[in-house]
Formats: C-alpha cells, structure tokens, sequence
C-alpha cells in the first residue's frame, strides 16, 4: 500500500479494500463499527507525508479513531514492548526509528541516496556487481565475487551479466539475488565482499548510535530490534558484527531480531491504543502466536 508504488489515491483504496477483507474474514456484520484502525505503511516517511496519508484515511471513516504512521514503527512494536527503543530495518532499502516511552521519536527521512542513506539488499547486490565488473575489467581489485557473479547467472563475463541486464534478457528483479551472493562471498574470506559486509555494519550502527542519542537512550536499558530480510537471515559475519558493536556502543541495551511481522505489530498498536497503552499480556501472546513470521 505504498503512496510512493501506488499513489496516494489507490493506497487509500487498497487499505479500504483491507479492511473490508479483514472484516469478511471476522464475519463481522456491518453494523458493527470498528473503534481504532491502526496503519502503518511504506513510504509515510515525512511528516507532509504521513499527514496526507492520515487525513485520506480519515476521511474513509472506517473507524472511529484512525493512526496512521511509518511501517518501522509496526516493525518495532513486533519485535518489543519496550517502550524504549530502536528498531533497524535492512530489507530492500534500509530505515530506523526510535521511540521513548514519553512518546518522543526520532527517525530518518528514508529518501535513499537524496538523504544520505547506505545499504539495504538492492544496494548490496549493486555493490555485488559494481565490484565484479571492475575486477574483471582491472579497475578494481581482485575479488571471487567475479566468478561468483558469472556462474550464478551462467553467462561467459560479468560484462556479459551486465549487458544481460541492460538489455532485459535478464529480468531486473533477479538482480537482487546478488545480495544473498555477496554474503557467500563474503563469508569464504574474500576481502572485497567483506568491506561491504563491514561497511553495512558501521551503517546499522551509526543509525542505531543516532537515535538512540536523540532520544537520551544511548547510555541507558532500550532494546534494539533488527528486522528485514537482510538482518533475520543473521548473516553470522554481519549479525555477529553488529551484535558486537552495539554491546561497545551500549552495555545497556539488549538486542533482539524480529521474530513477529510487522504487521503483528501494527495489531498489537491498535490493542495498545485500545487499552490504554498496553495490550494485555494474554492477548498479546494470541497475537504473535497467530501471525509467526513466514
């Protein structure tokens, strides 16, 4: 349902179309209302953003109160109750939030490259094939990624991989298997894929570092939650990492890797917002007993 996919009006639409197969699920008649819908979407990034998307949702009337905000705060809200705390998403792109139990946030405006952002598995798998290109050609150095590259898409060269893409004999989306690629690579010792790894590491760091200092956090007990693709697969050369560099970074906090979606998350706000902050524990265990990560 991202505004930035799908445009504001046809998101809109959609998350009524949602809730409309939510509620045929539930067999819910239609003359019951519903008092708090709860969205947390991609692409609600800056507050300009995040207002229209609330008001356009609003303005459905499909609940009595509506809250609308970044899917990294559902992400969050999966991985702890903790109401001080950073979460970390490095899936396709990468993004972090942090909330304190007083209700101030601090996030990142998420814009790619435009707002300085690094990482993520489609820039991964970039970087994958940018280095392999300029080993083979010998403006860069040696790296297995070269081979690694070639024989995961059974072509002659990297430059014929490249041309391959360019071309559309190869589909785009296939581009990100480099990322999982990258992490093969980097794992059997080779130095070039490893700096990525490394560089990704003080990434997740530095975002953790700054929110959890704009908050006041960073010397006292929060958790931090990884979430996405790249981070539950627990890589060990960058979950190990990471893991490491918090510990130095903040002997306080604990650590956890989302083991819930996000959108249990998302639920478990609107059960938090339903009962004065806090969903009941017995509730809260259906919850995520019902919607196990895939």
């Amino acid at each position: 349902t991202s505004p930035h996919v799908l445009g504001l009006p046809a998101a809109v639409a959609r998350i009524a179309d949602l809730v409309g197969e939510a509620r045929a699920a539930a067999a819910l008649p239609s003359s019951i209302g519903l008092d708090q819908l709860s969205v947390y979407v991609a692409g609600a990034d800056l507050p300009v953003e995040v207002e229209a998307l609330s008001n356009a949702v609003a303005a459905l009337g499909l609940a009595v109160e509506s809250t609308v905000d970044n899917d990294l705060f559902a992400l969050l809200r999966a991985g702890t109750p903790d109401p001080d705390a950073v979460g970390v998403v490095c899936g396709a792109g990468i993004n972090a939030v942090g909330r304190r139990a007083d209700g101030a946030t601090s996030r990142f405006p998420a814009l790619g490259q435009l707002s300085g952002d690094w990482g993520g598995g489609h820039h991964l798998a970039a970087l994958a094939l940018y280095h392999a290109c300029r080993a083979e050609d010998g403006r860069g150095p040696s790296t297995a990624l070269t081979d690694a590259v070639r024989r995961h898409f059974d072509r002659p060269t990297v430059e014929a991989v490249s041309i391959a893409f360019h071309l559309g004999e190869l589909p785009a989306a296939r581009l990100d298997e480099l990322c999982e690629v990258l992490f093969v690579v980097a794992a059997a010792g080779d130095e070039v894929a490893s700096r990525v790894v490394r560089r990704m590491a003080d990434e997740i760091e530095a975002l953790v570092r700054v929110a959890a200092t704009r908050l006041g956090l960073l010397d006292r007990p929060y958790t931090v939650v990884l979430g996405g693709g790249v981070l539950t697969a627990r890589h060990p050369q960058l979950h190990d990492d990471v893991v490491a560099r918090l510990a130095r970074m903040s002997p306080a906090a604990s650590l956890t890797v989302l083991s819930t979606p996000p959108v249990a998350g998302a639920a478990l706000l609107a059960l938090d917002a339903l009962h004065d902050g806090a969903c009941p524990p017995a509730v809260e265990t259906a919850v995520r007993s019902a919607l196990p990560l895939p």
